[in-house]
């Protein structure tokens, strides 16, 4: 009888390499885009979807989660679905909280001669 044994892909340096140069150059755009003058709106957007991309780069490839089993990927899929409603839930508060902050606002100094 031939035993079926699992194989597990652990990758080439080529491969790993190949990544690294990847998260390098989008990192090296998310600067790029920092310093440049646009609404931080816009700005921010781009930035967190290339953050969303570096991440599954280094979750898929250096954790090797992309060659793991299905069982492994069902665990993780509800744990972030939950993490993005608690984020959608927190979200109104942060807003909130904004304008709560206190506004200084410094009156002239009284001037020492008056006429």
């Amino acid at each position: 009888m031939s035993e079926h044994v699992e194989e597990h892909f652990a990758g080439s340096n080529k491969l790993f390499i190949s990544i690294w140069g990847w998260l390098v150059l989008l990192t090296m755009v998310e600067i790029g885009i920092a310093y440049r003058p646009m609404p931080i709106h816009f700005m921010l957007t781009i930035l967190l979807g290339l953050s969303i991309i570096k991440a599954a780069l280094i979750v898929a490839y250096f954790m090797h989660l992309k060659f793991e089993r299905l069982s492994l990927i069902l665990t993780i899929v509800p744990m972030l679905v939950v993490c993005i409603c608690l984020l959608f839930v927190f979200f109104p508060d942060s807003f909130r909280s904004a304008g709560l902050r206190y506004q200084f606002k410094e009156n002239p100094p009284a001037s020492a001669e008056e006429p």
